[in-house]
Parts: structure tokens; sequence; C-alpha cells
């Protein structure tokens, strides 16, 4: 049985900032391991969003999109996603937007509601730890996060 939510965590852990997407995950197989065993909540973790991906998003009800971006505002965004045909889609590493068109001329149905979790980062160098502002981002984003699974049931 497919979860119905699926959270997909992107990140480099040994890129500074660019942890995020891989903490958030870790932290969510930990704090959501009940929700998770019930087959209520799958957590999958990539460094980067690929075609495939569209495929998990086969059966889901919604589906949170989880990485770190140097635009997003301070602590995080939290947005709706639509498929978007961007300069990613012909390349091996995509957008969210991308990964919903490639689901939209694979399937040819529409996607469930997808959303962007994007958590404010600043430094994403080979070799560095998160910035403590980013863990910051973070706690904030895995708050806000926890609230927003028990109110959308």
């Amino acid at each position: 049985m497919t979860a119905p939510v699926l959270v997909l965590a992107v990140g480099n852990p040994s890129r500074g900032d660019d942890a995020v997407g891989p903490r958030f995950a870790e932290h969510l197989e930990r704090t959501m391991a009940e929700q998770i065993q019930a087959g209520q909540l799958e957590v999958l973790t990539d460094f980067q969003l690929n075609v495939e991906h569209a495929l998990d998003l086969v059966d889901r009800r919604r589906v949170v999109f989880v990485d770190a971006s140097a635009r997003a505002s301070p602590p995080f965004t939290f947005e709706p996603v639509a498929a978007t045909a961007d300069p990613s889609f012909t390349t091996h590493a995509l957008s969210p937007g991308a990964v919903l068109e490639a689901w939209s001329r694979v399937l040819a149905t529409p996607p469930p509601p997808c959303f962007v979790l994007a958590v404010a980062g600043r430094s994403f160098e080979l070799g560095e730890p998160l910035t403590p502002e980013a863990e910051r981002n973070l706690g904030a984003a895995q708050d806000f996060f926890a609230s927003w699974w028990r109110e959308s049931g």
C-alpha cells in the first residue's frame, strides 16, 4: 500500500546548508515513526530531483518537496507548486515543477496537490557544516510541518 502523504527531501549532507533536506527527513523518521509504520506517511531522500520521481507521486493525496533555498525568505516558505516546463526539465536535476510536468506528460492526469517547503540557507560549500541560521530555520520548518500534519489530517 502506498502512503497517502509523501515527503520528498532533497539535498547533499556534505554541502553546508544543502543538508537541510536530509536532516528534515531524518527528523521525520524519528518523530513520526508511528505514522510511517502505519502507512500514513512516506519519507524519501535524494541528492536531487529526477524525472523518475514523478512516479513516486502515484497514488498520493499530498506531496511535500523539502529543500534548502538561497532565495527563500527566512525561516522558510511553504507554497503550492504546479507543473512547469522550466529549463530543468531537460536536465538530470529537476525542479519540483518540472517533476510535476514530467507527471503530466507521462500520466496525462492531474498530479496530487504538491507543496514546496523551502528552508532558507546561505552557505552551500562542499565540506561545510550546517550554519546556525539554517539550523534555526530547519527547526522552524520542522515545527511548521508538525502543525500542518495535525491540521491537514
